[in-house]
C-alpha cells in the first residue's frame, strides 16, 4: 500500500508516521503545504491512500484537489468540531480526530481496505465542507500543567517550562526557576498537546522550548548539543535523525 501524509505540523506528521509503521504501513513521504503537495503530485505517482490535514500552512488542503485530479483515497486528520465532521460523513470520507487514537487509526485502515476502488476515488465536491470552515477553529494547545506538590496542586504556565524530559519511567517539566515537576503524561502523549512552534522533541527523552535555548554546539556522530538557560542536570542532545528537522524548526 502506497501511503503519504499531508500535515503542516511536523511533530504530528512524525507521530502518525510512527503509528502507521507500528501496524506495518510505511508512509515514507510527508508533505507540509498546499504548494509542496501540488508540486509532488505533478511529479510522482499518486498514492493509494492520503492522510490529509485540512488547515495547512498556506491554505486549505482542498486547494490541492481543486488544482489537480487525484484518484486516491483520503482519510482526514482533523482537530475540527462535530459540525465539520458531519460533512465528512455526508461525503463518505473517513476521518480521524486529533490527537489520533491507535484503535481509531486501525479501524480507519480496516474501513479503507474494505472499500472498493470506485468508492476510493476522490471525485468529491468539497464546497459543503468548506462552508463549515469559513471561520476555522484555532487549534488549542496546552497553556498550563497542574502538578501535585505535597498536598497542594500547583499550576505551571507553559512558557515557564524550559524542557520536558523522561527519566526512570517518569516525565518531568523543568522550569525557569530551576525546579523539576512530575507530570502525569508520557512524552508520546504530549506530542499533540504542545505548541509546535514553541516545543520540539529533539530525542526520545527530551522536548525543548525554543525560548530557553542559550547555545547550540556541534556534537559527536553528527549530533547537536543544546545548552539551556537553566537546565544542566544532563546533556541535552539532538538525535542524529532529528538534526535536519530541528534546524528547520529553528528558522
Amino acid at each position: 500500500m502506497n501511503v503519504i501524509i499531508i500535515e503542516d505540523e511536523k511533530p504530528s506528521a512524525r507521530r502518525l508516521q510512527r503509528m502507521l509503521s507500528s501496524i506495518g504501513i510505511e508512509a515514507e513521504t510527508m508533505l507540509h503545504s498546499v504548494e509542496e503537495s501540488i508540486d509532488w503530485f505533478q511529479n510522482n505517482e499518486h498514492p493509494d491512500l492520503i492522510f490529509l490535514d485540512i488547515q495547512l500552512s498556506d491554505g486549505l488542503s482542498f486547494e490541492i484537489f481543486e488544482t489537480l485530479e487525484i484518484n486516491s483515497a483520503v482519510i482526514f486528520t482533523t482537530a475540527y468540531d462535530e459540525y465539520a465532521l458531519q460533512a465528512f460523513k455526508l461525503n463518505s470520507i473517513d476521518y480521524l480526530l486529533k490527537p489520533i487514537d491507535e484503535d481509531e487509526l486501525q479501524a480507519a485502515i480496516k474501513q479503507y481496505k474494505s472499500t472498493t476502488q470506485q468508492q476510493k476515488s476522490v471525485t468529491l465536491d468539497f464546497n459543503d465542507i468548506k462552508k463549515l470552515l469559513v471561520n476555522p477553529i484555532e487549534r488549542e494547545y496546552k497553556k498550563r500543567f497542574s502538578v501535585k506538590v505535597g498536598q497542594h496542586l500547583k499550576l505551571i504556565n507553559i512558557e515557564d517550562i524550559e524542557c520536558i524530559y523522561s527519566e526512570n519511567k517518569g516525565t518531568y517539566a523543568h522550569t525557569v526557576e530551576g525546579r523539576n515537576y512530575l507530570l502525569d503524561l508520557t512524552l508520546d502523549q504530549l506530542e499533540d498537546e504542545l505548541e509546535p512552534h514553541m516545543f520540539y522533541r529533539i530525542s526520545r527523552k527530551f522536548y525543548v522550548n525554543i525560548n530557553a535555548i542559550k547555545d547550540i554546539i556541534s556534537y559527536t556522530n553528527s549530533r547537536l548539543q543544546i545548552k539551556l538557560n537553566h537546565y544542566n542536570e544532563q546533556d541535552v542532545i539532538v538525535a542524529r535523525e532529528r538534526v535536519k528537522d530541528f534546524k528547520n524548526w529553528l528558522e
